[in-house]
């Protein structure tokens, strides 16, 4: 046969082979893109956990929420999400995810939900008329942040209603620093403010609570400020929050082992709705041991309009620093500025 006959037999095989080659890699980079699954998916390649963390891109349609699972190395930043009847972001088992200056509003259930999610970091967003603004449940690797971020008028109704709540969430890392958190009467139904339910930190790294601004609170007949060891947890301290009218009551621990509130300023006026400015009293089962109350100012007073500062339940201990504390503290609404929402 000729050279030039086996040449022209070869061309299509030739042919075939590159485009398979073509349709292969095209296929295997496709994968790549689409590892975890995601709704609506990111428009970047997922990194490596070693490689720099990509921004997720969402398209510009502020009636659909985000849902991630299996996500990781991300930065969600500078959505603007309005909810309705879902929740405005949702994670489910993501890690090294970033969620930041973004604003999320007017969902009857979550602004942003974390499920067995760990390494993820929330700062600097703004919540507003959100039944919750961060749901976190189920961690066991800890690094759960939220930080600086702005809580305007929480929905609930119970057993939502918190601006954060973490439920089941465990190891080491974990901080609820500086979030300034309203809620205006009228216009909102809250519950807790902060609420750890069955949550535990570690010897070396509790669950903090540090430096938040809560203003707002009510009707409820049983949510507050900030609720440490609700229904048990560990490790857990409320350290130099600032509150006023913030509910039913001020600051407590509920129950669990090792929880403090320390160096914390609590005002409530008489309202048909307040009790008690800070407690410390298990409840739902639990107990309350090896608990710290120290150097903390209150002047709280319940729905008779009298004194009630504070509280020590039946069975429980006189916590480790109780006499420290300055109970109706010369103190008014005037520790917190009327409007603290930007």
């Amino acid at each position: 046969m000729s050279p030039q006959k086996i040449f022209f037999r070869l061309v299509p095989i030739l042919v075939l082979f590159a485009v398979g080659v073509f349709f292969f890699l095209s296929g295997a980079t496709n994968a790549i893109h689409q590892k975890g699954s995601r709704t609506p998916v990111a428009a970047n390649t997922t990194p490596s956990p070693h490689t720099q963390a990509t921004i997720f891109h969402h398209p510009r349609d502020h009636s659909k929420g985000i849902r991630l699972t299996g996500a990781h190395d991300l930065i969600i930043k500078g959505e603007n999400i309005i909810g309705g009847p879902i929740p405005c972001i949702v994670l489910y088992k993501c890690y090294n995810i970033t969620i930041i200056h973004n604003k999320l509003s007017c969902s009857a259930q979550t602004g942003i939900s974390l499920f067995n999610c760990y390494s993820v970091n929330i700062q600097n967003n703004q919540f507003r008329n959100v039944s919750t603004g961060v749901y976190v449940e189920n961690v066991y690797q800890g690094r759960i942040i939220v930080d600086n971020n702005q809580f305007l008028n929480m929905q609930g109704p119970y057993p939502r209603g918190q601006c954060v709540q973490f439920n089941n969430v465990n190891g080491p890392g974990n901080e609820i620093y500086h979030n300034k958190c309203e809620n205006i009467a009228g216009r909102s139904n809250p519950e807790d403010a902060i609420n750890l339910y069955k949550s535990n930190g570690t010897s070396l790294s509790p669950i903090m609570v540090k430096g938040n601004r809560i203003r707002g609170g009510g009707p409820s007949k049983s949510g507050g400020g900030i609720m440490l060891g609700d229904s048990g947890g560990s490790y857990q301290i409320a350290l130099n929050n600032i509150l006023v009218d913030p509910g039913q009551y001020g600051i407590a621990i509920s129950g669990g082992d090792r929880n403090s509130i320390i160096g914390n300023i609590i005002y409530g006026r008489a309202q048909r709705f307040t009790n008690v400015g800070l407690y410390v009293a298990g409840y739902n089962g639990a107990v309350c041991t090896n608990s710290t109350v120290k150097l903390n100012k209150v002047n709280y007073f319940n729905s008779n309009q009298k004194s009630n500062n504070s509280w020590i339940g039946p069975n429980t201990s006189t916590p480790a620093g109780w006499e420290t504390n300055t109970w109706g503290a010369p103190i008014g609404s005037n520790i917190l500025p009327k409007i603290i929402i930007n």
